[in-house]
């Protein structure tokens, strides 16, 4: 099966018209399998990990928070790093796609390092976990950049782009839903009553399963999109060109904003059914239907976003999440049924967020070559998954922060005071921060209209190079 994708051309005259390029079914499925590898990272990293340092490899909840926030700041140079590396990068596979054929096995050895318990004292495991956790977030940006970027240079047709960005997250949201669900079970299952051994082997098994799909993705997509210029720019350069991309500027807060509302509510999830609902037996179903829902609702993005534009759209669902969010501190802890369907509302609209913003994204570096005559697609995707890095760092951090501030006690009894702090971790706070990123929404710029300008400008100026 293919499907057409419309690029803009000039025409003689300057007039506007379309030509097609044919995508293939398989390649959106092959570039969305990729991402289902990510998140048996990225989905254990915010359900997950957490849980583990505090209750699993001991360290308290203070100091795992921070350690989690404190590591972004090597993020903070690595991801536009990477970035820039990225977008020199030659190879005869292309730019992008060769570092998921060369780092997918690095990445999972650092993956189950980071879920081994060494037998070391206080100091020693903080040490081990800054230096393992330091690592996986290194060699995970290292391949993630590229993979994100390459949605940029498959199509540059923007609703298309929605729909392909749309096949990414319906495999990201399904790899969360295997994980969450099967990591409950598999722990106990592969460590045979050693939770240190079946963290271990767990991440081995999610590791060899997510190098896997890294190699279809490569095997499975193209490189099409080239820069107007094939002169690389300084980085400073593409750095200075984002800073004056206010389009990108809204989507840079927007993402870290709206990562805080789904780490947060991820994260606090253990805690929440353990502690609060006192029912830990259905911990993997509650997130596994949650990332089931976030699937349904990037696999609604396409339908959503030919009737309503992306902005509005965007606008209108963190408004919903928001005020679900809050309501859900209202519903008692034996309500277990309202609980999960309020969860699922949540994050069924929640789940278009990822495929919108990924596309505008896109649309931005679009931008960026429009008005500057500059491409760095690389940078661009960089700097916004530094973002959303930073906003799930924060949500880590406070959520641990939080938990030792109420007097959160691992594998113990908790106190009224810490429940009513976990139940506001998993909805008032998240909710409250999903309002404010449908307020922030409000500064974006791009519209249909203007993309439709810029794609057929871009044509027309490629085509008057390629005649010279």
């Amino acid at each position: 099966m293919t499907v057409p994708v419309r690029h803009i051309t000039a025409a003689p005259g300057g007039k506007a018209q379309q030509s097609t390029t044919a995508v293939r079914l398989r390649e959106k499925i092959g570039y969305g399998l990729g991402d289902m590898g990510f998140n048996f990272y990225w989905a254990n990293i915010s359900a997950f990990l957490l849980i583990y340092y505090t209750d699993v490899f001991g360290i308290s909840a203070a100091a795992a928070g921070t350690m989690m926030l404190v590591t972004k700041i090597v993020d903070a140079f690595t991801d536009p790093l990477m970035g820039a590396i990225a977008d020199r990068t030659r190879s005869r596979f292309g730019k992008f796609r060769p570092y998921l054929l060369w780092l997918a096995l690095p990445l999972a050895g650092a993956g189950v390092l980071t879920y081994s318990t060494p037998d070391l004292g206080e100091t020693g495991k903080l040490v081990w976990a800054y230096g393992t956790y330091t690592l996986l977030m290194l060699v995970y940006t290292a391949i993630n950049i590229p993979y994100s970027a390459l949605s940029g240079v498959i199509t540059n047709d923007s609703q298309q782009r929605t729909t392909l960005i749309s096949y990414r997250f319906i495999g990201g949201f399904s790899g969360g839903i295997l994980v969450t669900y099967l990591t409950p079970k598999l722990v106990p299952l592969l460590g045979q009553g050693d939770d240190v051994l079946g963290w271990q082997l767990t991440m081995l098994v999610f590791g060899i399963a997510a190098a896997l799909m890294f190699f279809i993705t490569f095997l499975t997509t193209k490189e099409r999109i080239a820069p107007l210029s094939l002169q690389p720019n300084a980085v400073r350069q593409d750095l200075t060109d984002l800073k004056n991309n206010k389009p990108w500027l809204v989507l840079f807060a927007l993402a870290l904003i709206i990562m805080v509302t789904i780490t947060m509510r991820a994260g606090s999830g253990v805690y929440y059914f353990k502690y609060y609902v006192v029912r830990p037996d259905l911990v993997g179903e509650f997130l596994s239907s949650y990332m089931l829902a976030l699937a349904l609702g990037a696999a609604a993005t396409p339908l959503m976003t030919r009737f309503i534009d992306k902005k509005r759209l965007m606008v209108l669902l963190m408004s919903l999440a928001g005020l679900l969010s809050i309501s859900l501190y209202f519903v008692p802890a034996d309500a277990v049924g309202v609980i999960f369907a309020l969860n699922l509302a949540i994050g069924f609209v929640l789940g278009p967020k990822s495929p919108l913003a990924f596309s505008m994204y896109a649309d931005t570096a679009d931008y960026n070559e429009w008005r500057t005559g500059r491409r760095a697609t690389a940078m661009t995707f960089a700097a916004a998954t530094f973002s959303q890095k930073l906003g799930g760092a924060i949500a880590s951090a406070l959520i641990g922060w939080l938990l030792a501030a109420i007097g959160y006690v691992a594998n113990e009894q908790q106190s009224s005071g810490s429940q009513t702090g976990i139940v506001l971790l998993i909805s008032v706070i998240p909710g409250v921060i999903a309002l404010l990123a449908a307020f922030v929404m409000r500064y974006y710029s791009l519209d249909n209209q203007q993309l439709a300008k810029i794609q057929c400008d871009l044509q027309q100026r490629k085509a008057e190079a390629a005649s010279r």
